[in-house]
């Protein structure tokens, strides 16, 4: 099931670190399948605030991804994002291809029914 590391970046200025994490960022996920799926574009907020900028970067799994972060590549450029941008990282798990959503609603009325 594919997964996902969504950030939420705030307070993004300008800096030559950042610059640095942008360009060597990719090698650290390439080996575990991952690819930026949403980097450097515009987002329409629709309900509510989102001040910032979206990245998701999109992983065969939730392992790869876990690992990817874990990886020595990768913790040793995190911290030139981390000292000039504030920001929320999630890692997700994506639903299987048949994911039905009625399948969910019907299981949290039968809990709400159970209460």
């Amino acid at each position: 099931m594919p997964a996902y590391a969504i950030a939420h970046l705030r307070d993004a200025a300008p800096h030559p670190d950042i610059a640095e994490y942008i360009e060597r960022i990719p090698r650290t996920f390439e080996p575990y399948g991952g690819r930026f799926l949403v980097h450097a574009t515009p987002h329409e907020v629709k309900e509510g605030a989102w001040p910032g900028h979206v990245v998701v970067i999109g992983f065969p799994g939730i392992a790869e991804a876990r690992a990817w972060w874990d990886s020595p590549a990768y913790q040793e450029i995190a911290p030139l994002r981390s000292r000039h941008i504030e920001g929320d990282i999630v890692m997700v798990e994506g639903v299987p291809a048949d994911y039905d959503p009625a399948a969910t609603a019907r299981a949290m009325r039968e809990v709400r029914r159970g209460a």
